[in-house]
Parts: structure tokens; C-alpha cells; sequence
């Protein structure tokens, strides 16, 4: 239950459920039609990858059957884990908004922020100098968040990112940016194109130290200067406190 005073935005208890229930029925479904076809598919030397059908294939019964439906089932849960920590819950204050996900929770004070709006399937805020305090994929009803945000007085940008047509495409050395920002983006660019999220998260931290914003479309890169001063190493911007949730 949220404490008085806060607004919650979390996916609906319905969807949950449907998580919780659905994936390991799809596991378990997904196991017992591997073990029906894999004698099936054994028989057909042209197919590739035979190897793991001619195994599960060679499995006396019951056996194949109640492995097949352990694995499935076993495979299922650990998906609707992974969706579970990966679950955005919002909270909003009248002095803080709160987005926890994966057991950790990053607040940020109502007075550090200029703008929050969504920006296709993430949820943005932006500080008051522009600078980008929080970029969180979403799959949040955006009514429900913009009345969140609007009820406890937060500047929510109905039309989206207010300093869109500020963005400029980065290209390697373009001008403008600060020192060792091009060496970043040259790393973000590698990070995007093996797929490596986490790097391209922390590779976007490090450029907002410099004062730069970066949005992606597809993988190319999009830049903007925001008006933060260039941080010293180690710093974090001063509203973005990281607690357990």
C-alpha cells in the first residue's frame, strides 16, 4: 500500500498473475512438445543441430516425459523472474519521485527537476539545467503516470522531450563536444552494435558527466549540450540518491 501523500505506478496485479502463470505453462508446454517431436526430428539427417533431439530422442520413458516438463517448467519461472526485476514501479511525492527496479530504488527531489515526459517507450527526467537526471524503459499506462506526475506538481511535458530539435546526429570528431566525449561515443557505438546494454548505460552516464545528452534511434547516436557543468570523477548528480527497495 502506498504511504499517504504518494501515488504508485506499478504494472496491474492482473498482469502479474498472467506472468507468474503464463510462463511456466508456456515452459511446460514448450518441454513436452521438444520431447514429442525430438524422435521426429532425430529421423531427418538434413536438419541441423541434431545433436540435442537424437539425446532427449534416447531418453527411455517416463523419464523424457517428466524431464521434459521439470526443464520446461523450471525454464518458464526463470523467466517470469527476470521479467519480475526487471518490473518499473514509479512513486510519486509531492517533494520526491522514486523509480525502483530490480530491488534498487533511485529518488529524485520535485526542486531538481525541470521536465519528466515519455519518450516513445521511456520514461525521462530531465534537472533543471536540461541535463538528463533518469532514462527508464516503461511499459507503464502513460495516463496513469502523467496524472501521477501532474497531481503532486511535477512539470510533465505532454508533447515529449522539449529540447527535441536541439539533437544534432554524432559522426566521429564532430565539433562541439568536450574533450574525450568523441572517444566515448566511439565506444558507445561499439557497446550498440554487440548489443551490450550495460555498457552503453554506463557509457551514457559518463558523457552526461561531461554535460552531454544522448538519445538512440536504431543505433545511431543523437547528442545535445545540456547546461550542467562537466563533473569531477565520481561525482553523480546531486538528486539521484540509490537506496534498496
Amino acid at each position: 500500500m502506498p504511504a499517504p501523500g504518494q501515488t504508485v505506478v506499478a504494472e496491474p496485479g492482473w498482469r502479474r498473475v498472467l506472468v507468474w502463470i503464463g510462463l511456466p505453462l508456456l515452459g511446460l508446454t514448450a518441454g513436452w512438445l521438444l520431447k514429442s517431436v525430438a524422435g521426429w526430428v532425430a529421423s531427418l539427417p538434413w536438419l541441423p543441430f541434431q545433436g540435442p533431439f537424437k539425446l532427449v530422442a534416447a531418453v527411455p520413458e517416463p523419464h523424457a516425459s517428466i524431464g521434459a516438463l521439470v526443464i520446461g517448467g523450471l525454464a518458464g519461472l526463470l523467466l517470469a523472474t527476470l521479467a519480475a526485476l526487471d518490473r518499473l514501479t514509479v512513486t510519486v511525492a509531492d517533494d520526491q519521485a522514486a523509480f525502483a527496479r530490480g530491488g534498487v530504488a533511485r529518488t529524485f527531489k520535485r526542486p531538481l527537476v525541470g521536465a519528466v515526459f515519455l519518450d516513445g517507450r521511456w520514461l525521462v527526467l530531465l534537472g533543471r539545467a536540461t541535463e538528463e537526471l533518469a532514462r527508464e524503459t516503461s511499459d507503464l499506462e502513460a495516463e496513469r503516470l502523467r496524472d501521477a506526475f501532474l497531481a503532486h506538481g511535477f512539470p510533465w511535458r505532454e508533447g515529449g522531450d522539449p529540447h527535441a530539435d536541439e539533437y544534432q546526429r554524432w559522426v566521429d570528431d564532430v565539433p562541439g563536444l568536450p574533450p574525450s566525449a568523441n572517444a566515448l561515443f566511439r565506444a558507445r557505438a561499439r557497446a550498440l552494435d554487440n548489443g551490450d546494454g550495460d555498457e552503453v548505460a554506463q557509457l551514457r552516464a559518463d558523457l552526461a558527466r561531461l554535460g552531454v545528452v544522448v538519445r538512440d534511434e536504431d543505433k545511431r547516436q543523437y547528442w545535445r549540450r545540456s547546461g550542467r557543468s562537466p563533473a569531477a570523477p565520481g561525482d553523480r548528480p546531486p538528486d539521484d540518491t540509490r537506496r534498496p527497495s
